[in-house]
């Protein structure tokens, strides 16, 4: 049996679906990732086959600069950064505006590459993110069975009348303008409806008798994984589509430094892991804020800087370094300052650890309010909070540990890689099997 997986180059898409295939790895069968060359190491690192396949113009091996990017990316991702200064409507009407650019990228020809690699590995099973639009398109333009893994907020794929790109929910933090709210809405509503016939177009070149999509957002493959904790979901949303399942989240196993792990060992005293993953970090100013709270804390903490420039001093007992093994730290960690990217909040739930959650971007605020509304954790405005503020959060936070640890529990007792490989065999069996009596 062979399993194609289909990944951005992006490590923080690429590390939980390649969690996810060592399922398929430790039962014999062979998998091969495509995806473009910055995340090749990683890749080999899993001990997959590598299949060259870019699907859009950026990419980020761990920790993204803009100064890495190509001509035009580099801009885009400065625009972006500029824009979480602003607020969460200002960030989340830049990314609006720029998916008219960046989520289908040379949509015909990357999905006739698509199609190309299907031909070559000939896999028994496709599981592809949710994000890789073009590639999709590519699968559904083929009627090619696949498994589709929303590595996200579960909102990355609206139902009912959501719209893309507009969160379902924010924290209490977080108080925007009615107006604010409703020109954000209308631009959403917009570049969806762009999207859609940008969608449709390639479509009826690549298939020409293809139904065309109503909202090309919630096109979804044959069977819909989220990687997210069901206790975290609103049960309010409309109905998900049929089938699906949560995964809960793809821990992966990490190699520990032995710095780190003599970090580790030295000291009983409880600590914080701190880290805004591979894009936010370069919001030196917030994690400065950050450093100056836990610094009257009382405890340790596991500082991962990432892209950030100019720190203040930090006492010797804390371990700082550009890159930590995050699932590792986080298993004996106490708390989490976190962006509330997907990876962090399902790893460190994982762990049961709580969290202090400071959003900037996309379903991170959606990720934010679950945290809050749960009562795993706490959210604050990461532009307006202060030393004293994030101090405070820190301690009630801490008091959220409980319920974090419950849910841990819950979500080791059935890692989502297992859960996966299971699922995706037996759907896409059944799959194949209507495909031939039909």
């Amino acid at each position: 049996m062979t399993l194609l997986v289909i990944s951005p180059d992006y490590a923080s898409h690429l590390l939980p679906l390649a969690t996810l295939a060592t399922a398929w790895q430790r039962a014999g069968e062979r998998v091969v990732v495509a995806t473009g060359s910055a995340t090749a190491a990683l890749v080999a690192g899993f001990g997959f086959e590598h299949s060259d396949l870019p699907l859009g113009r950026g990419s980020n091996p761990g920790v993204i600069r803009a100064e890495q990017q190509p001509a035009g990316e580099d801009d885009a991702l400065r625009g972006f950064f500029a824009a979480t200064y602003r607020g969460m409507v200002e960030t989340l009407r830049f990314q609006a505006e720029a998916r008219r650019n960046d989520l289908l990228w040379e949509p015909v020809d990357r999905a006739q590459a698509v199609l190309k690699v299907v031909e070559q590995v000939r896999p028994d099973r496709i599981v592809v993110d949710h994000l890789a639009f073009s590639a999709r398109l590519a699968l559904i333009a083929g009627a090619v069975p696949h498994v589709d893994v929303v590595l996200g907020h579960p909102s990355a794929l609206p139902v009912g009348d959501e719209v893309y790109g507009y969160p379902t929910a924010w924290p209490a933090a977080f108080r925007p303008a009615e107006s604010e709210l409703a020109a954000l809405h209308l631009v959403c509503r917009t570049v969806r409806d762009e999207f859609t016939a940008e969608w449709n177009a390639a479509l009826h070149i690549l298939a020409p008798n293809a139904a065309a999509a109503t909202d090309a957002f919630t096109e979804h493959g044959d069977l819909v994984l989220y990687n997210y904790p069901a206790a975290l979901h609103d049960l309010t949303r409309g109905p998900l589509p049929a089938p699906h399942a949560f995964l809960g989240s793809a821990v992966r196993t990490e190699t520990v430094p032995a710095d780190v792990r003599s970090w580790l060992e030295t000291g009983d005293q409880p600590f914080a892991y701190v880290s805004f993953g591979s894009f936010l970090s370069t919001r030196a100013d917030v994690l400065s804020t950050v450093i100056r709270a836990l610094r009257r804390s009382g405890l340790r903490v596991a500082l991962a800087t990432g892209a950030a420039q100019d720190l203040p001093p930090v006492p010797d007992t804390w371990l700082v370094r550009p890159y930590l093994p995050q699932t590792a730290l986080l298993d004996q960690a106490s708390v989490a300052v976190t962006h509330a990217g997907n990876n962090s909040v399902t790893e460190a739930l994982t762990a049961g650890v709580p969290m202090l959650a400071l959003p900037f971007s996309t379903d991170q605020f959606a990720g934010a309010a679950a945290i809050e509304t749960t009562g795993v954790g706490v959210a604050l405005d990461p532009n307006a909070a202060t030393a004293d503020d994030i101090a405070a959060a820190v301690q009630r936070a801490l008091e959220c540990a409980p319920a974090a640890q419950a849910i841990g529990e819950q979500l080791r007792r059935t890692p989502g890689r297992d859960l996966a490989h299971t699922l995706t065999h037996d759907h896409l069996s059944k799959v194949a099997e209507r495909g031939q009596r039909s």
